[in-house]
């Protein structure tokens, strides 16, 4: 879910070319649910290979990030680890949603409304094991390094940012801003040519980022502050929030009564909270260890038999997307050549 902060938040739009040179830690899981939801056929079946397993999230990191790196993004995976007890109900919550959204799509399908299967597809996504690994393998092959965070994928991510190591943080919910990122990236996974759910229409994602530092300065706020007001909408660690109020009304309670043990209207309510719990997990979450990121070219010949040898992925698309790779780093050495001599 992701604290809702959108109303009160401007973002920046901008364009990939613009992040070419820049090191972005991605919330892996964070991406990963958005290609599982979004790579999908025509009546909402995820892509699979012959021995019927799901490869839609191997498709969108193969192509995606094929795509990044030929920009000159240099990408880091941020893999999740064990949550925070708090976040179980948020957990339970969304496996019940899932189970909702299975029965919505059976039933579309049975009535042969291919529009509504889709619709109620995405949001039937499930994290297996091995989608993990071959996460892992994906990523590793391409030359692109991964972290395993030992909690919060998205609060590693943040601390790299904040520490210097990544220029970015890429995530789609804003809880990285609450995690201290001084730099957040969205669509970055999800750029590019998208349809409009339930219409005939596309429309065009380009890549928004949003700082920390300006942010807190347009609102007025500091960092802890702007927790409270996730706190006070709701966070994966306390996914109802409170009654009636959203992020325009958190922030004018924040700003008045400065913190949330001061807003009287949800004193009674505030004590079934353990807003203390929460502040922690965002102020002082536990991360990974700060260490030297590097890069490697990619394995074409490993990516070809992983994607093709072992997911019947088509050999003539993978092999064109490489060669696309190639030439763009062969272009970038030559250059460097000229200007060197």
């Amino acid at each position: 879910m992701g604290v809702d902060l959108k109303d009160i938040i401007k973002s920046r739009e901008i364009t990939l070319e613009r992040l070419s040179g820049h090191t972005i830690a991605i919330d892996a899981y964070n991406a990963l649910y958005q290609f599982l939801a979004s790579i999908r056929g025509e009546t909402g079946e995820p892509l699979m290979d012959k021995q019927g397993r799901i490869t839609s999230h191997i498709s969108g990191l193969f192509y995606r990030n094929i795509n990044l790196l030929a920009l000159g993004i240099k990408p880091i995976y941020i893999m999740d680890g064990k949550p925070p007890s708090l976040k179980t109900n948020e957990i339970e919550r969304r496996k019940a949603e899932k189970q909702k959204a299975v029965v919505k799509y059976m039933k579309a399908l049975s009535h042969g409304d291919n529009k509504e299967a889709k619709k109620y597809a995405q949001a039937t996504s499930v994290m297996k094991d091995y989608m993990i690994e071959d996460t892992k393998k994906m990523v590793s092959l391409l030359g692109i390094p991964f972290i395993e965070a030992p909690s919060e994928g998205e609060a590693t991510a943040a601390y790299f940012t904040s520490s210097g190591i990544t220029s970015a943080t890429a995530s789609q919910d804003f809880d990285s801003l609450l995690f201290g990122a001084s730099k957040l990236i969205r669509n970055l996974t999800v750029s590019g040519k998208r349809k409009l759910p339930g219409r005939s229409m596309y429309v065009q994602v380009e890549p928004e980022e949003i700082e920390l530092g300006k942010l807190l300065s347009n609102l007025e706020v500091t960092r802890s502050q702007l927790v409270d007001i996730g706190i006070l909408i709701g966070t994966d660690f306390n996914p109802e929030g409170f009654r009636g109020i959203g992020p325009v009304r958190a922030l004018k309670f924040i700003k008045k009564y400065e913190c949330l043990e001061r807003v009287p209207d949800i004193q009674i309510d505030l004590r079934d909270i353990d807003y203390e719990g929460i502040r922690e997990i965002f102020l002082h979450p536990d991360v990974a260890s700060l260490t030297p990121i590097k890069w490697e070219d990619p394995n074409s010949d490993g990516i070809i038999e992983f994607l093709c040898d072992e997911h019947s992925f088509s050999e003539a698309r993978v092999t064109k997307a490489l060669q696309k790779l190639e030439d763009v780093m062969n272009k970038k050495s030559e250059t460097l050549e000229r200007w060197f001599s």
